[in-house]
């Protein structure tokens, strides 16, 4: 399998599971139903890590821009297997969002909340919409993740031959999660432009029951602040602890 197959799959795998936890906790009459954002966070940060497990040994498992462009900008990934690996990505994300919509294909038409409650389920939407402040969060959210996805498997943690391959993606799961607990209330913390940009373009093209728009307004700011914060967050690792 090539790098770039093993991120557009790890990437819909990924999509799969975390969108779907949105939508399960979203929409109506679905078993878990109103079930919160407890729920959100976990299966997001479960997601991440089923999708690092799976792939991490074919393409290093970015599944993410920020990572890869973060990655790159410090001279830890070759700039020539950017754009491939960015392609790859989104087109993954594409297909893990129109996954998510024929598992939940009689709940679309049940679900009578277009704009906050069916879009939400493929990308992030602002709990305030303050775009300068919404770019500030995602810029710090990715920041911490790129950080974070650099310190945990260094060698001055798992010291083990074979524990970061082991434990890491446990352990970037859980970094997932925290994200989430912490940072992602006032934007739904994309923190991956593929993970917004990819199943925002599935809600647009799908024949989805009773959609509303798909926000493409908002859409620029889940793609330049996890960007923006892989960047800082690859330079911090750098800086402080590389």
């Amino acid at each position: 399998m090539t790098p770039y197959i093993a991120e557009f799959f790890g990437t819909a795998l990924m999509i799969l599971l975390g969108d779907g936890v949105c939508a399960n906790v979203g929409l109506a009459k679905s078993k878990g139903n109103g079930s919160g954002w407890i729920v959100i966070a976990t299966g997001w940060g479960l997601a991440v890590m089923v999708a690092v497990y799976a792939f991490a040994s074919q393409s290093g498992a970015h599944l993410n821009p920020a990572i890869t462009i973060g990655l790159a900008a410090i001279g830890q990934f070759p700039l020539a297997k950017v754009p491939g690996y960015i392609v790859a990505q989104i087109a993954g994300a594409v297909l893990g969002g129109a996954l998510v919509w024929l598992t939940y294909l009689p709940h679309w038409k049940e679900t009578p909340d277009a704009a906050s409650t069916k879009l939400s389920i493929f990308c992030t939407i602002p709990a305030i919409r303050c775009p300068m402040a919404n770019l500030m969060c995602e810029t710090i959210g990715a920041t911490v993740l790129v950080f974070g996805a650099l310190s945990i498997p260094a060698s001055h943690n798992l010291t083990q031959p074979g524990w970061a391959t082991g434990f890491g993606p446990l352990l970037i799961g859980l970094l997932i999660f925290a994200i989430g607990l912490s940072l992602g209330g006032p934007t739904g913390y994309a923190i991956n432009p593929a993970r917004d940009l990819g199943p925002r373009i599935a809600h647009a093209i799908l024949p989805i029951a009773g959609k509303g728009g798909s926000d493409w307004g908002y859409a620029w700011v889940p793609i330049v602040g996890p960007i923006v914060g892989g960047v800082l967050g690859a330079f911090a690792y750098k800086a402080i602890l590389g």
